[in-house]
């Protein structure tokens, strides 16, 4: 189990670090059996259907990265969805995929769960013209559990699994506007929507959430 135990009791109030984090075993990733790339009306349906059954999504988002100071980015180009065991990677070039992912991301009677989601918020906001509802970062629980720091998603695996979250940099500078994503990039983007999905659950699973709600409701 490595170096950090699973919580049970009292968290482990250190935030472990990228050298500590990186002495521990790999955290086992979804594979593209488990990932759906979204990028029309057709599978964002099929989506929406598959997560309507799920009263928790993991959550996250990409973006083209900028590389001139000052530029603004017209992000995100593709938004995360996840469950334990599944996750969406949904592309918003198409206008009826993009519809279909706001109406998502504002329905109230789903949680989503994700960690440092502040800039997400705001290029949502100004990209699709939704307010996300039901959003929780999960930076705030492990503050309200003792964490100083914003802890992020590999000191949140390394916390609660014991593992090292491994995160391919190339992948995240990647071209997120592309028309295809390629399977790394595929696999970046799922992952991390899962771990926070999987770190929701320990955390719940050792008592320490708030109250969510337990009864899907359609999307």
């Amino acid at each position: 189990m490595g170096i950090f135990a699973p919580m049970s009791v009292r968290p482990h109030h250190h935030t472990p670090d990228r050298d500590e984090i990186n002495t521990l075993p790999p955290f086992e990733r979804l594979g593209m059996e488990q990932i759906v790339q979204v990028d029309d009306e057709k599978g964002a349906r099929a989506a929406a259907q598959a997560l309507a059954a799920h009263p928790v999504w993991g959550f996250d988002t990409e973006s083209k990265p900028t590389f001139v100071r000052d530029q603004a980015s017209d992000g995100p180009h593709v938004v995360q969805l996840a469950t334990e065991r599944q996750a969406w990677v949904f592309q918003l070039h198409d206008a009826a995929c993009r519809a279909l992912v706001a109406d998502l991301l504002a329905h109230p009677g789903h949680v989503k769960v994700g960690f440092g989601l502040g800039d997400d918020h705001k290029r949502i906001v100004s990209k699709l013209g939704v307010q996300p509802a039901g959003v929780l970062d999960l930076n705030h629980v492990f503050r309200q559990l003792g964490y100083r720091k914003d802890i992020g998603v590999r000191a949140a695996v390394a916390v609660m699994f014991g593992q090292c979250f491994a995160k391919s940099k190339k992948a995240a500078t990647s071209n997120w506007a592309a028309r295809q994503l390629s399977p790394a990039q595929l696999v970046y983007a799922a992952n991390d929507a899962w771990a926070a999905a999987r770190v929701h659950a320990a955390l719940a699973a050792a008592g320490s959430m708030p109250v969510l709600p337990t009864t899907p409701q359609s999307v």
